[in-house]
C-alpha cells in the first residue's frame, strides 16, 4: 500500500499505523533526555503536538509490546534509551480548557485534566493495587494529580513523564482579548494554574515525576509562572535543537524522492515543484540567519497532500488554515491603529524590522506585549517574521507577504475583489504584460492614500503586483520572488504551471523605483523614458543562469521603471 500525506494527523502512532510519510525526528528523544523540565516554543501548526505524541508513545509503558512496530524504522529505534516505555505518560493538552470568567477557566481546566488523570489511574491499575486513590471530578485538578503523586511514591510505581502541549493556549487568550483582569487573576499565587505548576515542580523533587516536556507559542506565561515554575530550562532558542519540528532543505528533498516514486510522477516537473514550495513555506530561521532554513512542516503537509491526490499543484498555495494568523495580527496591534498601520506599512514596503535581539532570548510578560518595541518580538513567536540577521527580522516566505499585503489592503480600505476581471482575462489571452500592470496601476496603486507614496519602492510594487496576481491568475502561474541565480536574484517571475496551457513560460521582471524627486533628474517625461543600459545587463544575466537551469524554458524579460506615484512604463527586452 502506498504511503499517504496524513494531513492535520498529530498522532504519531496513527501516523505508523496508517502508513503514512514521517520525516524521522527522533533522534532528538535522546537529545531531550539531557534536558530537565524543557520549555519549547514553536509558532502555531509546525508540528509540536506530533512531537508530543511522539514523546508519549516512546516512554509510555504501555506502549512497550508496540516498540518494534512504532520505533523499528526510526533512529531511535536502534539506538533506544533505556527510558523507552519504562514510565506513565501524563499527557495533557491546554487548547482545551475553555476561556471565559475566572470560574468556567478553572472548571475547564480541573475537568479536562481529570479526565486525563482518571485515565491514566485506569489504564495503570495494575500498579496502584491495594491503594485508595481515586480521581475525585469534585476535586481540583491539583488535588487528584497531588494523591496519584503520593501513589506513585508509595508503591514504587513507574514515575510520571509530563507533557503538557499549548501550555498558554487559553491565557494567550486572555492576553490577546485585552481581558488583563483576568489574566492577572488566573496568573496570582494562590491561582489555579500556578498552583498546578507548583506541585509538577515539588513532584520533581521528589522523583514522582521524572521529567517535564512543556511547549507552546509565547514565553509570556512561563514568565509569569516563573514563581511556581522556576525549574524551566528553556530550549527554544538553543541550536541543538533549532530543527526539532520544521523540516530542513534535506529532509525534504528525501521526501520528495519518496513521494515521486511511489506515486510515480513526472521527474521534470520536480525542480518547478521545489521552486513553488521553497518560496512559499520555507525561510524560517529561529536562532541563526546564517544557517539553514526549515520549512513549515504543516502548511507544506496542505501542498504535498494535494499533490499526491491529483498529481498537480493546489490552484491556491496558501492552505485556508493559516489565514487564522490575520486574526493575531489584529488582535495584537488592534488596540493602537496609528503603530499598526506604520507596522503593517513598513513590513510591506520594505520586508524588514528592526528588533532588540536581547528582547528575543530573554523572558516577557503581558505589560510588554503591546509596546511598540515588542511587535517585533511578538511575530517572531508567532511564526511571523523571521531572523533576516542579527538587527532585523523579515517576512519569511511569500505566504505571509501575502498575509500582511492582504491586512494592508485592509487598513487602507484598498479594494482587491472588483473592477480586475477584465484585464485579467485579458492577460491570460495575450500574455501582455503592459495591459496587466497597466491595469494594476489604473485599479490598485490608485486607490493608495498619499501619505503611502513617501514610503513606497521596488519591493513594494513588486509585493503588491504579485499578491494581485496570485489572487486572479493561480490557476495558471506560481511566482518566484528573489530568485537566487548565479548572478543575482531576479525580482519577480511569472511561471507557467507544468499542467496548464502556459507550461514552459517564464516571464522574468525586473523593478525600478525613483520617487518623484529623483525622476525630475532625468529631465524627460515618462514617454519619452529610455531603458538604462545596466538594467538590460542586469537582467540578462539572471536569465543565463535560468536557462541553463531550465533550458526547455520559454523565457521573456521585462523592466518595470514606477516612478513615485506619478506613473509606471514597461519594457519588453
Amino acid at each position: 500500500m502506498k504511503k499517504r500525506i496524513l494531513y492535520g494527523e498529530a498522532n504519531y502512532s496513527a501516523i505508523v499505523r496508517e502508513n503514512g510519510y514521517f520525516v524521522d525526528k527522533t533522534a532528538y528523544i535522546q537529545k531531550l533526555e539531557t534536558v530537565k523540565n524543557a520549555v519549547f516554543l514553536r509558532p502555531r501548526r509546525f508540528g509540536k503536538s506530533l512531537l508530543c505524541t511522539m514523546l508519549e508513545s516512546y516512554y509510555s509503558v504501555l506502549y512497550k509490546e508496540n516498540f518494534e512496530e512504532l520505533f523499528s524504522h526510526t533512529w531511535i529505534g536502534k539506538n533506544p534509551t533505556r527510558l523507552h516505555n519504562s514510565l506513565m505518560v501524563l499527557s495533557l493538552d491546554f487548547s482545551v480548557v475553555e476561556t471565559g470568567d475566572m470560574q468556567v477557566m478553572e472548571k475547564s481546566f480541573n475537568s479536562s485534566v481529570n479526565l486525563v488523570l482518571e485515565n491514566i489511574l485506569y489504564l495503570h491499575s495494575s500498579f496502584f493495587e491495594d491503594t485508595d486513590v481515586k480521581i475525585r471530578h469534585e476535586s481540583s485538578a491539583t488535588e487528584n494529580l497531588n494523591q496519584l503523586l503520593r501513589a506513585i511514591s508509595r508503591k514504587n510505581a513507574p514515575s510520571l513523564y509530563v507533557i503538557i502541549d499549548e501550555y498558554d493556549n487559553f491565557a494567550n487568550q486572555l492576553i490577546t482579548g485585552h481581558k488583563d483582569h483576568l489574566y492577572k487573576q488566573l496568573m496570582a499565587d494562590d491561582g489555579f494554574l500556578k498552583t498546578f505548576f507548583k506541585l509538577l515542580k515539588e513532584g520533581r523533587k521528589t522523583g514522582a515525576i521524572h521529567n517535564v516536556f512543556i511547549t507552546g507559542v509565547l514565553p509570556v506565561t512561563m514568565d509569569e509562572l516563573a514563581s511556581g515554575f522556576n525549574i524551566a530550562t528553556f530550549i527554544t532558542l538553543e541550536p541543538d535543537f533549532e530543527n526539532m519540528i520544521g523540516f530542513t532543505q534535506s529532509e525534504v528533498d528525501l521526501l520528495l524522492d519518496d513521494i515521486y516514486r511511489d506515486y510515480d510522477i513526472n521527474p521534470d516537473t520536480r525542480n518547478e515543484v521545489q521552486d513553488v514550495i521553497k518560496n512559499q513555506y520555507n525561510g524560517y530561521h529561529f536562532i541563526n540567519p546564517e544557517g539553514e532554513a526549515v520549512y513549515n512542516s504543516t502548511i507544506l503537509q496542505y501542498f504535498l497532500s494535494w499533490f499526491t491526490k491529483y498529481r498537480t499543484m493546489p490552484k491556491h498555495l496558501t492552505d485556508m488554515n493559516l489565514k487564522t494568523d490575520i486574526l493575531w495580527v489584529k488582535r495584537i496591534t488592534g488596540s493602537n491603529p496609528e503603530l499598526t498601520e506604520g507596522f503593517v506599512t513598513q513590513l510591506t514596503t520594505q520586508n524588514s524590522i528592526d528588533y532588540d535581539d536581547t528582547l528575543l532570548t530573554q523572558k516577557f510578560n503581558m505589560s510588554q506585549f503591546f509596546e511598540k518595541g515588542f511587535f517585533p518580538i511578538s511575530f517572531f513567536y508567532l511564526g511571523m517574521l523571521t531572523r533576516k540577521n542579527d538587527f532585523a527580522l523579515t517576512l519569511p516566505n511569500l505566504n505571509m507577504r501575502r498575509i500582511f499585503v492582504e491586512y494592508f489592503n485592509e487598513l487602507y480600505r484598498i479594494d482587491v475583489s472588483t473592477g480586475y476581471g477584465d484585464m485579467m482575462q485579458h492577460f491570460v489571452k495575450t500574455l501582455d504584460l503592459k495591459a496587466l500592470f497597466a491595469g494594476y496601476w489604473q485599479e490598485y496603486v490608485s486607490q493608495l492614500p498619499e501619505a503611502v507614496f513617501n514610503q513606497v519602492n521596488e519591493n513594494f510594487y513588486r509585493t503588491t503586483f504579485y499578491e494581485l496576481c496570485s489572487r486572479y491568475l493561480s490557476r495558471w502561474f506560481t511566482w518566484n520572488v528573489e530568485r537566487s541565480y548565479p548572478k543575482g536574484r531576479t525580482d519577480l517571475e511569472f511561471v507557467g504551471k507544468y499542467n496548464e496551457c502556459f507550461a514552459g513560460i517564464r516571464m522574468v521582471i525586473e523593478f525600478k523605483y525613483f520617487s518623484n524627486a529623483a525622476f525630475k533628474k532625468f529631465n524627460t517625461s515618462i514617454e519619452n523614458f529610455t531603458m538604462i543600459s545596466e538594467d538590460t545587463e542586469q537582467i540578462a544575466g539572471y536569465v543565463e543562469g535560468l536557462k541553463k537551469e531550465y533550458p526547455e524554458a520559454k523565457v521573456s524579460q521585462h523592466v518595470i521603471y514606477c516612478f513615485g506615484n506619478g506613473g509606471f512604463k514597461v519594457f519588453d527586452i
